[in-house]
């Protein structure tokens, strides 16, 4: 029987100003590369995937287009696979944000909440959260309950998110921890991620690993 797959797709890249710090801020893709990666997408999914995306614009277009091209799969959005919060930092160039505040945000990578918004302890709840409702993931992650939810109710299906780089990061992250929960370090914390309108592929088992 075929493993079941966690589909990590980004969205294309956004319309905002190089030097700006956005994670929650609701900023859209641009149009053209949305489409494209979703025509992409539509064509390499399999039938029956169970896709959920992040509510921000940037995600929801892709979802959109899309539904519009396979309407079999009916996205759904899921709050907790949305980036980041960084609080009164964004929509703020970094370089105005100052080099102070980001050193106290790194010293305690896990546990400041950069501009008064999310922690990172806190963003890896909740995608613990959600990878638990995928339903494979109970005793993959630590501290995850029983899978929970509509993820869990495709058990053979594989799943789609249409997310972000911070989300994949800790996918990433859950994925090697698991199941002692490390607490990350900026110095430790995955760079890689798919690049805009790509994605990349684990497998939903006890053990995740990358497909």
């Amino acid at each position: 029987m075929p493993q079941r797959r966690l589909w990590l797709v980004r969205h294309a890249r956004p319309l905002v100003a190089p030097g700006i710090c956005y994670g929650a801020l609701d900023v859209p893709a641009d149009a053209a590369a949305t489409r494209t990666a979703a025509k992409q997408l539509g064509a390499a999914l399999p039938h029956g995937a169970q896709v959920w995306h992040s509510p921000l614009q940037r995600c929801e277009q892709m979802a959109l287009d899309l539904l519009a091209l396979r309407p079999d799969l009916a996205p759904k959005p899921d709050d907790r696979l949305r980036e980041m919060d960084f609080g009164n930092w964004e929509g703020q160039r970094w370089d105005a944000i100052g080099k102070a505040r980001v050193d106290a945000w790194t010293a305690d990578f896990c546990g400041h909440a950069p501009g008064g918004g999310e922690s990172l302890a806190q963003m890896l709840d909740r995608v613990q959260s959600a990878l638990a409702s995928c339903g494979a993931m109970h005793g993959a992650i630590a501290g995850a309950g029983e899978p929970t939810e509509d993820m869990a109710a495709g058990a053979a299906s594989d799943i789609v998110w249409i997310t972000h780089a911070g989300v994949a990061r800790c996918v990433a992250w859950l994925h090697a921890h698991a199941p002692h929960g490390a607490e990350p370090t900026a110095e430790r914390w995955p760079v890689a991620a798919p690049a805009w309108g790509t994605w990349e592929l684990r497998l939903l088992t006890k053990n995740p690993v990358r497909a």
